[in-house]
Protein backbone atom coordinates (compact mmCIF):
# COMPACT_ATOMS: atom_id res chain seq x y z
CA UNK A 1 0.00 0.00 0.00
CA UNK A 2 1.39 3.50 -0.73
CA UNK A 3 2.41 5.64 1.74
CA UNK A 4 -0.18 8.15 1.12
CA UNK A 5 -2.86 5.64 1.25
CA UNK A 6 -1.54 4.63 5.10
CA UNK A 7 -1.53 8.23 6.42
CA UNK A 8 -5.25 8.50 4.60
CA UNK A 9 -6.29 5.49 6.26
CA UNK A 10 -4.87 6.28 9.90
CA UNK A 11 -6.19 10.20 9.56
CA UNK A 12 -9.53 8.45 8.90
CA UNK A 13 -9.33 5.67 11.30
CA UNK A 14 -8.33 8.47 14.15
CA UNK A 15 -11.11 10.33 13.28
CA UNK A 16 -13.97 8.07 13.48
CA UNK A 17 -12.33 6.90 16.96
CA UNK A 18 -12.49 10.48 17.91
CA UNK A 19 -16.22 10.36 16.42
CA UNK A 20 -17.19 7.40 18.10
CA UNK A 21 -15.30 7.42 21.76
CA UNK A 22 -17.93 9.89 23.27
CA UNK A 23 -21.07 7.68 22.11
CA UNK A 24 -19.69 5.02 23.34
CA UNK A 25 -18.69 6.75 26.76
CA UNK A 26 -22.39 7.65 27.18
CA UNK A 27 -23.62 4.13 25.97
CA UNK A 28 -21.63 2.73 29.12
CA UNK A 29 -22.55 5.14 31.30
CA UNK A 30 -25.93 4.47 30.81
CA UNK A 31 -25.37 0.88 31.99
CA UNK A 32 -23.97 1.11 35.12
CA UNK A 33 -24.80 1.41 38.68
CA UNK A 34 -24.65 4.41 41.03
CA UNK A 35 -21.90 3.29 42.77
CA UNK A 36 -19.51 2.68 39.37
CA UNK A 37 -20.04 5.80 38.08
CA UNK A 38 -19.57 7.86 41.24
CA UNK A 39 -16.26 5.71 42.04
CA UNK A 40 -15.18 5.04 38.41
CA UNK A 41 -15.67 1.75 38.69
CA UNK A 42 -15.72 -0.87 35.73
CA UNK A 43 -14.46 2.21 33.37
CA UNK A 44 -14.22 0.86 29.97
CA UNK A 45 -16.82 -1.85 30.54
CA UNK A 46 -19.69 -1.77 33.07
CA UNK A 47 -19.53 -5.00 35.40
CA UNK A 48 -22.49 -5.96 36.77
CA UNK A 49 -24.68 -4.60 33.41
CA UNK A 50 -28.07 -2.79 34.83
CA UNK A 51 -31.00 -1.73 33.12
CA UNK A 52 -31.96 0.35 36.19
CA UNK A 53 -31.19 3.90 34.77
CA UNK A 54 -33.54 3.33 32.31
CA UNK A 55 -36.14 1.97 34.36
CA UNK A 56 -36.07 4.31 36.82
CA UNK A 57 -35.77 7.53 34.16
CA UNK A 58 -39.32 5.90 32.64
CA UNK A 59 -41.15 5.07 35.53
CA UNK A 60 -39.84 7.85 37.70
CA UNK A 61 -39.53 10.68 35.78
CA UNK A 62 -41.80 12.59 33.44
CA UNK A 63 -39.40 11.53 30.08
CA UNK A 64 -41.74 9.64 28.00
CA UNK A 65 -43.98 12.86 27.94
CA UNK A 66 -41.36 14.34 26.83
CA UNK A 67 -40.45 11.51 24.09
CA UNK A 68 -43.79 11.98 23.32
CA UNK A 69 -43.87 15.65 22.70
CA UNK A 70 -40.57 15.75 20.95
CA UNK A 71 -41.64 13.20 18.31
CA UNK A 72 -45.09 14.77 18.07
CA UNK A 73 -43.36 18.29 17.43
CA UNK A 74 -40.71 16.91 15.16
CA UNK A 75 -43.71 14.98 12.93
CA UNK A 76 -46.54 17.97 12.68
CA UNK A 77 -43.03 20.18 11.83
CA UNK A 78 -41.69 17.61 9.58
CA UNK A 79 -45.33 17.85 7.52
CA UNK A 80 -45.10 21.27 7.65
CA UNK A 81 -42.06 22.59 6.34
CA UNK A 82 -41.88 19.69 3.37
CA UNK A 83 -45.18 20.78 1.79
CA UNK A 84 -44.53 24.89 2.80
CA UNK A 85 -40.96 23.72 1.32
CA UNK A 86 -42.11 21.74 -1.93
CA UNK A 87 -44.40 24.18 -3.13
CA UNK A 88 -42.35 27.51 -2.58
CA UNK A 89 -39.26 25.58 -3.96
CA UNK A 90 -41.51 24.73 -7.23
CA UNK A 91 -42.45 27.72 -7.62
CA UNK A 92 -39.61 29.79 -7.36
CA UNK A 93 -37.60 27.10 -9.42
CA UNK A 94 -40.12 26.57 -12.33
CA UNK A 95 -42.50 29.69 -12.82
CA UNK A 96 -41.32 33.35 -14.07
CA UNK A 97 -41.61 36.12 -12.57
CA UNK A 98 -39.42 39.37 -11.85
CA UNK A 99 -37.28 39.20 -8.89
CA UNK A 100 -37.46 35.35 -8.78
CA UNK A 101 -33.25 34.99 -8.30
CA UNK A 102 -33.66 37.44 -6.19
CA UNK A 103 -36.22 35.64 -3.96
CA UNK A 104 -34.14 32.30 -3.93
CA UNK A 105 -31.16 34.58 -2.24
CA UNK A 106 -33.31 36.22 0.62
CA UNK A 107 -34.80 32.46 1.47
CA UNK A 108 -30.93 31.56 2.15
CA UNK A 109 -30.52 34.50 3.88
CA UNK A 110 -33.27 34.46 6.07
CA UNK A 111 -32.28 30.68 7.12
CA UNK A 112 -28.76 32.38 8.07
CA UNK A 113 -30.79 34.81 10.65
CA UNK A 114 -30.00 33.62 14.02
CA UNK A 115 -32.82 32.04 16.26
CA UNK A 116 -31.49 34.31 19.26
CA UNK A 117 -33.02 37.56 17.19
CA UNK A 118 -36.00 36.02 16.25
CA UNK A 119 -37.20 34.59 19.65
CA UNK A 120 -38.46 37.82 21.28
CA UNK A 121 -40.70 38.78 18.45
CA UNK A 122 -41.96 35.48 17.64
CA UNK A 123 -42.70 35.04 21.40
CA UNK A 124 -44.76 38.27 21.09
CA UNK A 125 -46.40 37.21 18.18
CA UNK A 126 -47.40 33.81 20.09
CA UNK A 127 -48.48 35.63 22.99
CA UNK A 128 -51.19 37.47 21.07
CA UNK A 129 -52.20 34.27 19.23
CA UNK A 130 -52.39 32.73 22.91
CA UNK A 131 -50.18 29.91 21.52
CA UNK A 132 -47.70 30.19 24.29
CA UNK A 133 -47.14 26.72 26.54
CA UNK A 134 -48.04 24.86 24.37
CA UNK A 135 -47.06 22.50 21.82
CA UNK A 136 -48.95 25.08 19.29
CA UNK A 137 -45.88 27.70 19.33
CA UNK A 138 -43.19 25.42 18.55
CA UNK A 139 -45.33 23.82 15.41
CA UNK A 140 -45.69 27.94 14.23
CA UNK A 141 -41.90 28.62 15.85
CA UNK A 142 -39.59 25.95 14.12
CA UNK A 143 -40.63 26.16 10.92
CA UNK A 144 -39.25 29.70 10.89
CA UNK A 145 -35.88 28.05 10.35
CA UNK A 146 -36.93 24.71 8.84
CA UNK A 147 -38.16 26.36 5.89
CA UNK A 148 -36.33 28.37 4.61
CA UNK A 149 -33.03 26.02 3.99
CA UNK A 150 -35.29 23.42 2.59
CA UNK A 151 -36.54 25.59 0.29
CA UNK A 152 -33.37 26.64 -0.90
CA UNK A 153 -32.06 23.10 -1.04
CA UNK A 154 -35.89 22.24 -3.02
CA UNK A 155 -35.31 25.20 -5.52
CA UNK A 156 -31.96 23.58 -6.48
CA UNK A 157 -33.63 19.88 -6.86
CA UNK A 158 -36.26 21.39 -9.03
CA UNK A 159 -34.17 23.15 -11.20
CA UNK A 160 -32.39 19.82 -12.10
CA UNK A 161 -35.07 17.95 -13.18
CA UNK A 162 -36.11 17.92 -17.14
CA UNK A 163 -38.29 21.09 -17.72
CA UNK A 164 -39.58 18.74 -20.82
CA UNK A 165 -41.06 16.37 -18.67
CA UNK A 166 -43.38 18.78 -17.27
CA UNK A 167 -44.04 20.40 -20.20
CA UNK A 168 -45.11 16.67 -21.58
CA UNK A 169 -47.63 16.35 -18.84
CA UNK A 170 -49.18 19.92 -19.36
CA UNK A 171 -49.57 19.02 -23.14
CA UNK A 172 -51.20 15.76 -22.31
CA UNK A 173 -53.93 17.58 -20.36
CA UNK A 174 -52.70 18.01 -16.78
CA UNK A 175 -52.82 20.73 -14.62
CA UNK A 176 -49.57 22.45 -13.51
CA UNK A 177 -50.94 21.41 -9.56
CA UNK A 178 -51.20 17.52 -11.18
CA UNK A 179 -47.61 17.54 -13.13
CA UNK A 180 -46.43 19.06 -9.63
CA UNK A 181 -47.53 15.60 -8.10
CA UNK A 182 -47.79 13.20 -10.66
CA UNK A 183 -44.56 13.96 -12.31
CA UNK A 184 -42.47 16.00 -10.57
CA UNK A 185 -42.21 15.06 -6.82
CA UNK A 186 -41.55 11.40 -7.31
CA UNK A 187 -38.38 12.46 -9.16
CA UNK A 188 -37.64 14.74 -6.07
CA UNK A 189 -38.05 11.86 -3.73
CA UNK A 190 -34.24 12.40 -2.75
CA UNK A 191 -34.51 16.12 -2.23
CA UNK A 192 -37.60 16.00 -0.41
CA UNK A 193 -36.46 13.27 1.85
CA UNK A 194 -33.25 15.28 2.53
CA UNK A 195 -35.41 18.04 3.53
CA UNK A 196 -37.94 16.10 5.56
CA UNK A 197 -34.62 14.82 7.76
CA UNK A 198 -33.51 17.94 7.86
CA UNK A 199 -36.52 19.42 9.56
CA UNK A 200 -37.00 16.17 11.78
CA UNK A 201 -33.03 16.73 13.18
CA UNK A 202 -33.54 20.33 14.12
CA UNK A 203 -37.13 20.02 15.35
CA UNK A 204 -35.97 16.70 17.34
CA UNK A 205 -33.01 18.84 18.83
CA UNK A 206 -33.94 22.30 19.24
CA UNK A 207 -33.47 24.20 22.70
CA UNK A 208 -33.61 28.23 22.92
CA UNK A 209 -37.40 27.64 21.24
CA UNK A 210 -38.37 24.98 23.64
CA UNK A 211 -37.27 26.20 27.00
CA UNK A 212 -39.01 30.02 26.06
CA UNK A 213 -42.37 29.29 24.53
CA UNK A 214 -42.93 26.75 26.85
CA UNK A 215 -42.89 26.58 30.87
CA UNK A 216 -45.61 23.80 31.46
CA UNK A 217 -43.63 20.59 32.09
CA UNK A 218 -46.19 18.60 30.58
CA UNK A 219 -45.45 20.15 27.81
CA UNK A 220 -42.11 20.48 27.63
CA UNK A 221 -39.18 18.47 24.81
CA UNK A 222 -36.71 16.21 25.10
CA UNK A 223 -33.65 18.72 25.25
CA UNK A 224 -35.69 21.08 27.60
CA UNK A 225 -36.55 18.12 30.13
CA UNK A 226 -33.08 16.78 30.24
CA UNK A 227 -32.61 20.08 32.12
CA UNK A 228 -34.62 19.05 34.86
CA UNK A 229 -32.94 15.48 35.34
CA UNK A 230 -30.26 17.68 37.20
CA UNK A 231 -31.43 18.85 40.70
CA UNK A 232 -29.43 21.66 41.84
CA UNK A 233 -25.96 20.72 41.98
CA UNK A 234 -26.72 17.15 41.82
CA UNK A 235 -26.64 15.20 39.11
CA UNK A 236 -28.03 11.91 38.32
CA UNK A 237 -25.29 10.44 35.45
CA UNK A 238 -26.76 7.39 34.84
CA UNK A 239 -30.46 9.02 34.11
CA UNK A 240 -28.95 11.85 32.14
CA UNK A 241 -27.05 9.32 29.63
CA UNK A 242 -29.87 6.92 29.47
CA UNK A 243 -31.90 9.67 28.11
CA UNK A 244 -29.28 11.00 26.08
CA UNK A 245 -29.57 7.49 24.80
CA UNK A 246 -32.73 6.95 24.14
CA UNK A 247 -33.17 10.73 22.48
CA UNK A 248 -30.21 9.66 19.80
CA UNK A 249 -30.82 6.85 18.61
CA UNK A 250 -33.84 7.85 16.55
CA UNK A 251 -32.36 10.17 14.75
CA UNK A 252 -29.34 7.93 14.17
CA UNK A 253 -31.25 5.21 13.02
CA UNK A 254 -33.07 7.30 10.84
CA UNK A 255 -30.11 8.23 8.96
CA UNK A 256 -28.60 4.85 8.43
CA UNK A 257 -32.11 3.68 7.02
CA UNK A 258 -32.18 6.85 4.40
CA UNK A 259 -28.39 7.32 4.34
CA UNK A 260 -28.33 7.10 0.34
CA UNK A 261 -31.09 9.05 -0.30
CA UNK A 262 -29.70 12.13 2.50
CA UNK A 263 -26.66 12.08 0.25
CA UNK A 264 -27.90 12.14 -2.78
CA UNK A 265 -30.79 14.70 -2.18
CA UNK A 266 -27.91 17.05 -0.37
CA UNK A 267 -25.95 16.71 -3.20
CA UNK A 268 -28.35 17.90 -6.11
CA UNK A 269 -29.73 20.54 -4.40
CA UNK A 270 -26.75 22.46 -3.37
CA UNK A 271 -24.38 21.77 -6.51
CA UNK A 272 -26.94 21.49 -9.35
CA UNK A 273 -29.30 24.74 -7.49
Amino acid sequence: MKPWKVATVLGLAAFVLIVLVPFWWIATMSFKTYEQIQFAQSIYVPRPFTWENYTSLWLETRFPLWFRNSVVTAVVVTIITTVIACLSGYAVARLRFPGREVVATLILVLYLIPPALLFIPLYRVLAELGATNSLIALFLAYPTFTVPFCTWLLIGFFKALPAELEEAALVDGATRPQALVRVLLPLAAPGIVASAIFAFTLSWNEFLYALIFITDETAITVPVGLNLLIYGDVFHWGQLMAASVITTVPVVALYMFIHRWMVEGLAAGSVKG
